[in-house]
């Protein structure tokens, strides 16, 4: 396979409550062009896997190669060494911009090391946002009861609708800072943009809607989804449908929405000497366990994630083999050139990348913190918070732990890729060695982030927790 690579630059995109079945180059049901076309020249990781199921236990291993509460016992990573910050040292131009995602802000540390960084919560402080927090599925509303009036004003004039007619999720505004970051340019860079579309509530605009639906009189049907879901109703076959077919078009904006900055890269002659990365966070539910978006739980529609690497001058491969999101610091880091932090606890997937090669295929941990009811609300800031959920996976096999309760549930994941049945209390040989194997990595790690939990918690200022409610978080 190909080697000579000239990387100087390294996009990281993150999306975020994007499941690996939702993205072309994992499925034959969907389509997404951009995407597909990173992996028709990249590296497209097979078992990728996030190591925790929403944002604030993803991102430490994804922006600083951490375990959520290793450093600090909180969410965060105040006290870790980021990807951003190694890079800045190492003397790469740095900008980060993140769609208003409340745990992605300054408060929790993932400003350090950008010389550009903007959050998007400022406004959330505003009478506006204030009631959004209070209502947190109006502002979709409103945008997906307009786009019947907003396609025909739009045919009207000549125009296309690719664009929400509001900018609910700030996907506009990453996009339009990303562009300018690209363009401001002359040294080597590292950017990272984070996308919140396919997060709850989902408003795609009308011509992504088209793309995935051929139906025309469905906006009603749309907005009662959301109604039913937002308001705990029971959600039918019917309306879960619809959920899906809204998540779908908003997966198929960040497509978009990709492809524009990409076009930045290239209008700018950047875009072969630029890796793109594109990477979900966590995954979404659509009751495959029972409930919608993304609550306490670490099956595979929540922690299997699309990882694609595309690196200018490779050949494209997909890689098998197990890895995690804590690899993706090591690894920005390998193609550039520049060290990892001792500290970090990934490994570089860059010759996996660059030449195909099987990556260690080392089990990927993931935690997720329950409280008494698996709905239960705020989002755990803290280990005690609740009980600590903790998985280890290979490509083949996951192990489940309560590790309060030592409850455990296993699972043959090419048998069983649904995961729902549960081999734990009557394992054959091959589920008996799997067990003896993953079982005491899950308990050691959980040993070794309990011995962080005494840490105070850090509280949310005004504008940030004001965000977190509007996402639908307490």
């Amino acid at each position: 396979m190909t080697t000579d690579t000239n990387c100087t630059n390294v996009v990281l995109v993150t999306v975020d409550s994007l499941r690996v079945d939702a993205v072309g180059p994992y499925s034959d049901e969907y389509r997404t062009p951009v995407i597909q076309r990173l992996a028709d020249r990249g590296a497209v990781f097979e078992h990728a896997f996030a190591t925790g199921n929403w944002t604030p236990f993803s991102f430490p291993g994804l922006l600083a190669s951490r375990p959520v509460f290793a450093d600090s016992g909180s969410i965060g990573v105040t006290e870790s060494e980021t990807l951003a910050e190694t890079l800045s040292a190492a003397g790469l131009a740095t900008g980060g911009f993140n769609a208003a995602n409340g745990f992605l802000t300054d408060h929790w540390g993932y400003d350090a090391g950008f010389e550009e960084f903007e959050s998007f919560v400022a406004d959330a402080g505003s009478l506006y946002g204030r009631y959004l927090a209070a209502h947190p599925t109006v502002e979709a509303w409103l945008q997906l009861a307009s786009s019947p009036v907003r396609r025909l004003l739009s045919r009207a004039r000549g125009g296309d609708d690719d664009r929400p007619f509001m900018d609910a999720s700030r996907m506009l505004d990453v996009e339009r800072h990303a562009r300018a970051f690209i363009e401001d340019r002359e040294e080597p860079f590292f950017l990272w943009i984070h996308y919140m579309d396919p997060h709850t509530p989902y408003a795609p605009a009308p011509r992504h809607f088209r793309e995935v639906s051929s139906a025309t009189l469905g906006t009603h049907r749309m907005v009662l989804a959301h109604a039913r879901a937002g308001l705990g109703k029971d959600v039918g076959e019917r309306a879960l449908a619809d959920l899906r077919t809204l998540y779908q078009a908003t997966v198929r904006q960040v497509d978009a929405s990709i492809g524009r900055v990409l076009d930045a890269l290239s209008a700018n002659d950047a875009r072969e000497e630029t890796a793109v990365v594109v990477a979900g966070d966590h995954g979404e539910e659509f009751q495959d366990h029972g409930h919608l978006a993304h609550y306490p739980k670490l099956y595979d529609e929540l922690v299997r994630v699309p990882l694609i690497v595309d690196v200018p001058g490779t050949d494209p491969h997909r890689v098998e083999g197990a890895v995690g999101l804590d690899d993706v610091p090591p690894t920005v880091c390998g193609l550039l050139g520049v060290s990892s932090p001792q500290s970090w606890a990934g490994d570089s997937l860059a010759e996996s990348v660059r030449s195909g090669e099987r990556p260690v295929d080392e089990p990927v941990v993931s935690v997720t913190v329950r409280g008494e009811e698996v709905t239960q609300q705020p989002i755990p800031r803290e280990l005690g918070d609740g009980d600590l959920l903790v998985s280890a996976r290979t490509a083949e096999w996951t192990y489940i732990e309560n590790t309060d309760t030592e409850t455990a549930e296993l699972y043959h994941r090419p048998s069983d890729p649904t995961q729902q049945r549960d081999l734990a209390a009557d394992p054959d040989p091959e589920g008996a060695t799997a067990i003896e194997r993953l079982r005491p990595l899950v308990r050691e790690h959980a040993r070794s982030i309990e011995g962080t939990s005494g840490a105070e918690p850090a509280s949310a200022g005004d504008a940030v927790q004001t965000r977190l409610e509007a996402l639908g978080y307490r």
